[in-house]
């Protein structure tokens, strides 16, 4: 049996040699796809920018008619849409906070720690997330929507620890407009929009390197973390020992899952907003 070396933080550590790996090593900020018109600090940047280029604290991405793909902690994935700016506030393993200044941006989280503290602030409050699930943010109206998972969101301008927070739940989303603001349901199928589209193609793409990777693996140890797929991929996603799920309804597998482990089941919650669903099971 292969060694397991997976500590408490084992989830952070990021893997740059898997496999033919050719770019540079992922950290937090690191730009993992790139489509149509976007720019780092005034610098353009392109698909072949995948993997070696990413946001430092205090820098910003900027979108025209273009998208892009950017790493946050192990198996969460920020994606922002066209005509958006945003800034990395803090790329760090306890502490992940990034601004979104204008347009649109999705979270999806298929792994989340205790210890991970996942922020995205705008410009008339502030979204911790707590859960797995997908969440997405409008600078312009102050929208916080949360697919599924659950945020705490903070209102008001100038950030205060002593604001309390209000709780959006999945299937519900959040006008931030002040304390009094209260979390209203929406229609899943009419917010599925452009940007949602792209993140479920890119989490299948995921998804695809995930299992080729994992099927090609020959043993040995492997750590949990981010790992280079190369071609339209980019970074994929290894869980721990078993299996991790996309909001989309795509799974992420472990090579303990496929060799001797447990099953592949191919299948994401259960459900999926447009996604995969759940796609039966097999060794």
């Amino acid at each position: 049996m292969m060694n397991l070396k997976i500590g408490m933080l084992s989830l952070a550590m990021v893997c740059g040699t898997a496999l033919g790996q050719t770019a540079a090593s992922a950290h937090m900020g690191t730009l993992n796809d790139v489509e149509g018109q976007a720019s780092i600090e005034g610098r353009m940047i392109s698909p072949r920018s995948s993997g070696t280029v990413g946001l430092e604290a205090g820098q910003v991405l900027a979108t025209a008619n273009g998208k892009a793909e950017i790493l946050l902690t192990p198996g969460v994935f920020l994606r922002v849409g066209v005509e958006s700016t945003l800034e990395m506030v803090t790329p760090e393993l306890l502490h992940t906070e990034v601004r979104l200044q204008r347009g649109r941006a999705e979270v999806e989280v298929d792994k989340i720690d205790p210890s991970n503290r996942i922020l995205v602030d705008l410009p008339h409050g502030q979204a911790q997330l707590l859960e797995r699930g997908l969440y997405s943010f409008d600078a312009e109206s102050g929208l916080v929507r949360v697919f599924d998972g659950k945020a705490s969101v903070y209102p008001g301008e100038n950030l205060k620890t002593d604001v309390r927070p209000i709780e959006v739940k999945g299937g519900r989303e959040l006008v931030i407009a002040g304390l009094d603001a209260k979390p209203q349901r929406f229609d899943r199928n009419q917010a599925v929009d452009d940007l949602y589209r792209w993140g479920s193609l890119r989490a299948k793409y995921l998804e695809d390197a995930n299992r080729n990777l994992t099927t090609e693996y020959a043993g040995g140890n492997y750590y949990p973390g981010w790992y280079w797929a190369g071609g339209p991929y980019g970074y994929t996603w290894w869980p721990g020992a078993g299996l991790g799920w996309s909001p989309y309804g795509y799974g992420f597998y472990s090579p303990y899952a496929f060799y001797g482990g447990g099953f592949y089941y191919g299948g994401g919650y259960g459900r999926g907003f447009g996604g995969g669903g759940f796609r039966g099971g097999r060794r």
